[in-house]
């Protein structure tokens, strides 16, 4: 693997990442790939925005699916705009369950802890809806606890002899 790194604009950086993976590693498959991303180095360059990743395993990803996926994980871009990046992965695995063939896994880069979560279903598209109102439900519970840290401060009591100032 190889990768490179060169600034020109101080507020963009551009790296460029290429590999390739023989196919012995993946039995018949080969994964070959190329190309240069803008990577964002300031968070206040609006032109370096939050990404949406869509990835299908084993299955053909649509022009439908890629839509309806950056539609609904643009939902959770209105609720939080410090998102750096949202990956999901939709994955099609024919030797399980009927009712739990498609796994859409999404993951949500942000400041402080990612957010991470999995659902199973029988169709893609309601596995990619139930797991955006699980991210959707996380995102909503962090920003809930944020506030309540930020309104409800609590005092800190050192261990030590200091004297007590009220």
């Amino acid at each position: 693997m190889q990768a490179t790194v060169r600034t020109g604009n101080p507020d963009l950086a551009v790296c460029t990442a290429s590999f390739i993976v023989s196919p012995s590693h993946f039995g018949r498959h080969q994964i070959s790939r190329s190309n240069a991303i803008p990577m964002p180095t300031s968070q206040n360059n609006p032109s370096a925005g939050p990404r949406i990743i869509v990835r299908c395993a084993h299955f053909e990803l649509t022009p439908a699916l890629q839509t309806a996926a950056e539609e609904k994980a643009a939902r959770l871009l209105r609720h939080e705009e410090h998102i750096i990046r949202i990956r999901v992965d939709i994955e099609h695995d024919r030797t399980r369950n009927p009712g739990q063939a498609f796994a859409a896994k999404g993951h949500i880069e942000i400041r402080g802890p990612d957010l991470i979560a999995s659902v199973e279903s029988d169709e893609p598209l309601k596995s990619l809806d139930a797991l955006i109102d699980i991210l959707d439900g996380l995102l909503r519970k962090r920003a809930s606890a944020a506030k309540t840290k930020r309104h409800h401060p609590h005092g800190v009591d050192i261990p030590s002899n200091l004297p007590k100032v009220e």
